[in-house]
């Protein structure tokens, strides 16, 4: 047994060891008395610029741990309620090829771990390269604009979140959490993520964890094939029977489909071959770029240089007062910088990536409003116009509208960037004012591999330019310089979740193809590094809990 225990607070200029003291005080007992003490969370509580302080949780083992709570009467004192775990029972039914896995992101990464643990001995086809590869092929994007269609930010080992910030923070309550961030700390990750309010890895760090996990997969009796593309499935009497990878046939009854967001090619093949889509809504916008002392400063107050605090974040949420559309800042990434993330060819898209430390000059987040399919159906006849071959596609019975949308103006960005995978910018100053900018302010851009001066209504909906000028008005007044002149907008973000849910039962599987278990952020049942691993772990139970390989 042991003892929770909430809020303890410690001024920023106290030690670390005060956590102890005080905890044996709510305790009313000794300090020697505890014998194990484990910080579970800490946050800090800045609410008070003039007084910052960092409020722990920890989880404290004693003697006369029911004694104790008789004695203290104190609701931030609990008692730890102990877990029993039921045993898992695994299937019957005998599987003649090994599970599959598409993807080694983070859902298809923890499925392929899970599987392996469990003597599976799945095989996972990943059509980028593995991490030390990728990582040169992505940096000789970003230096020359020579684009790897099939390994870039988005496709190869890691996923897409390897060249991000690492964020670990999700909104999902599910004990398999623990169960991922323990395996990132095993495999080289700080120990901190295990406690801190808002944790995260940082690319740099990330690349290491990813390897490693890789390894371990491998040591277990997976196997895992880089620079391996699935093509097609062989599909007989409703059954999946094969999968085509790089021309070749392999048999498989179980397939795990961990694509990620932006594997659009596979999306029309799994429609190609009737799997049950539908659209589903997301976001688009840009990348906004500020000084990072800006934020420290008002997010921190007179502290915005104490040693003891991170770079500075911040979330932000506004809906427009007539259209009621969302606008909101997503995947905040403090001291880093804003990438190129493309995937296709002539389409251009951004995305923001800190290192461990977020020691960079610029604080930039995705700055992003709500779409829906009403606005991706609305735009039918331009998508058609830039792509001949959807002009057969019907308007309510084609579920990839919303991947076209994407398309469509990404591509009108990468004309506005110049070519070549320049990106289109504005600072936010002249983007109030609806003129082109002409020369940088205070704040440098980041982006690679090059940026031009644009107006960003070349490049976005008439509709998302209004609700992004009502917003950066709403959320001038939280933080204040938010929309100084002289930052630096970026287009476009269009990646921030799936644009299709491939749909699925209560067992995880297909509703229309019997061992085809489509997982993680690409069929649309996740929306991060956690939320992604987690379906994968659940994907991978659902699958043993069907099957055994014995």
């Amino acid at each position: 047994m042991s003892l929770r225990i909430s809020n303890i607070n410690i001024d920023i200029d106290e030690e670390i060891e005060a956590v102890n003291r005080k905890a044996a005080k709510k305790l009313k007992i000794s300090e020697k008395d505890i014998k194990r003490l484990k910080i579970l969370r800490e946050s800090i509580d800045a609410r008070r610029k003039d007084a910052i302080k960092f409020n722990y949780t920890v989880e404290v083992n004693c003697e006369n741990e029911d004694k104790i709570l008789k004695k203290i009467h104190d609701r931030d004192v609990i008692k730890e309620k102990e877990i029993a775990e039921e045993p898992f029972k695994f299937g019957n039914e005998k599987l003649k090829h090994r599970p599959i896995i598409v993807g080694m992101g983070p859902a298809g990464m923890f499925a392929a771990l899970t599987l392996a643990q469990n003597g599976y001995s799945p095989l996972v086809i990943e059509r980028g390269e593995r991490v030390e590869e990728r990582t040169k092929t992505v940096n000789t994007f970003w230096e020359k604009g020579s684009l790897n269609t099939e390994s870039n930010v988005q496709f190869g080992e890691g996923g897409a979140g390897t060249f991000s910030d690492g964020k670990l923070t999700t909104r999902i309550k599910d004990y398999r959490c623990s169960i991922v961030v323990d395996e990132f700390v095993k495999n080289g990750a700080p120990e901190e993520i295990a406690y801190v309010g808002k944790p995260h890895i940082g690319t740099d760090i990330l690349k290491e964890v990813v390897k490693n996990i890789r390894e371990k997969i491998i040591s277990l009796g997976g196997e895992i094939l880089f620079k391996s593309k699935l093509q097609d499935l062989i599909i007989k009497n409703g059954k999946l029977q094969a999968v085509v990878v790089n021309g070749e046939e392999i048999p498989c009854e179980c397939l795990i489909m961990a694509i990620g967001h932006s594997s659009r090619d596979t999306y029309e093949m799994l429609y190609k071959n009737q799997i049950v889509m539908e659209t589903k809504p997301f976001a688009i916008g840009v990348r906004i770029e500020h000084k990072q002392e800006l934020i420290n400063e008002n997010q921190y107050g007179k502290y915005k240089d104490h040693p003891r605090l991170r770079a500075a974040d911040y979330r932000l949420a506004y809906t427009t007062r007539e259209t009621k559309r969302g606008v909101y800042s997503f995947c905040m990434c403090p001291g880093g910088e804003v990438v190129a993330a493309a995937s296709e060819n002539e389409r251009l898209v951004t995305n923001g990536m800190s290192n461990y430390k977020r020691d960079k000059e610029n604080a930039n987040s995705a700055l992003v409003v709500s779409v829906n399919e009403e606005d991706f159906k609305s735009e039918i006849e331009l998508y058609k116009s830039y792509m001949p071959s959807l002009k057969d596609f019907s308007k309510d019975n084609y579920p990839l509208w919303g991947m076209e949308f994407q398309r469509y103006y990404e591509h009108l960005a990468y004309i506005a960037g110049g070519k070549n995978y320049c990106a289109p910018i504005q600072l936010v100053g002249d983007f109030m004012k609806d003129k082109k900018s002409t020369k940088l302010g205070s704040v440098t851009p980041t982006y690679k591999p090059g940026y031009t001066f644009s107006n960003l209504k070349e490049c976005l909906p008439t509709y998302v330019i209004a609700s992004l000028k009502e917003g950066l008005e709403n959320f001038d007044k939280k933080i204040t310089g938010f929309m100084d002149n002289n930052a630096i907008m970026t287009g476009i973000e269009t990646r921030t979740s799936a644009p299709v849910k491939v749909c699925r039962n209560s067992e995880l599987e297909s509703i229309s193809l019997k061992g085809l278990y489509p997982a993680g952020e690409g069929a649309g049942f996740a929306g991060g590094i956690i939320s992604a691993a987690v379906d994968g772990i659940k994907v991978a139970e659902s699958l043993m809990a069907k099957y055994t390989m014995h």
